[in-house]
């Protein structure tokens, strides 16, 4: 049985932007919570990851301990749960690699003709500090070319929601003045960020070619896990949308990732 998700066309390979729906998590999690991290039933999420695994047709999929940092790993096997990073390279088949998220940015990443693959979880801070320039780095590092490699960036918060204090605003300011372009200010409210806006920018300066599926996981609250959405409403605890992207055993196929 396929689990709910989405894919880009610009992503050759198998992959997909995980919601919330198609799991067995129940209350705050329901229903595909794919977050040790959180809370939840440690069986029910790992049954959600399963059926995530199974549609992807992978043999493993491989999380972090995500910190907002631009440290990067290659993974060469199934790797044990606690390491800390926020972004994954690989150039092994059935190896998915994932990136977690509630709000932040999930970014997967493929250079099909040198087989290499990415993914990377960009919240504000660690796009700040250089997760995905990072993340292509690496990708570059095993054989990857920025010319010949493809990024989308997931379901995250849109700029609509995304309302942010002065200090935010001149944090990122005070490193390049360019910045303050991802600052909007409707009249009576304070500054409101364009996250998805900020990390396409980033994989641009890369050369690399990039697009946003367009979903905001605050807005649509029967779709998507929101950490800020269930702030505001006080609710405890909340569920993680996972993103992931594997090679599949052979690359013959121009459709793989159909």
């Amino acid at each position: 049985m396929m689990t709910p998700h989405l894919t880009s066309d610009l992503l050759k390979v198998p992959h997909g932007f995980f919601g919330s729906n198609g799991g067995v998590s129940t209350g705050t999690y329901k229903s595909l919570n794919a977050g040790f991290g959180s809370d939840d039933d440690k069986n029910l999420i790992a049954e959600n990851r399963k059926r995530i695994r199974e549609t992807l047709g992978a043999d493993y999929i491989v999380s972090l301990k995500q910190i907002h940092s631009d440290i990067v790993i290659i993974a060469e096997n199934e790797p044990v749960s606690d390491m800390e990073a926020d972004g994954l390279v690989t150039t092994v088949p059935g190896l998915a690699i994932s990136a977690l998220s509630a709000d932040c940015g999930p970014v997967l990443l493929a250079d099909v003709k040198a087989g290499v693959i990415g993914a990377c979880h960009a919240g504000w801070r660690g796009a700040l500090t250089g997760i995905v320039e990072s993340t292509v780095a690496t990708m570059c590092e095993l054989g990857a070319t920025p010319e010949n490699t493809a990024a989308v960036l997931g379901p995250c918060i849109g700029p609509a929601n995304y309302e942010v204090g002065e200090e935010f605003k001149a944090e990122f300011c005070d490193i390049d003045e360019d910045y303050a372009r991802f600052f909007q200010t409707p009249e009576g409210k304070k500054a409101h960020f364009d996250l998805p806006a900020f990390i396409l920018s980033r994989l641009d300066v890369m050369g690399v070619r990039a697009e946003w599926t367009g979903q905001c996981t605050y807005a649509e609250k029967d779709d998507y896990f929101s950490y800020r959405r269930n702030t505001h409403a006080q609710i405890s605890g909340y569920g993680r949308n996972l993103s992931a992207i594997v090679l599949p055993s052979s690359m013959d196929s121009e459709n793989a990732g159909r």
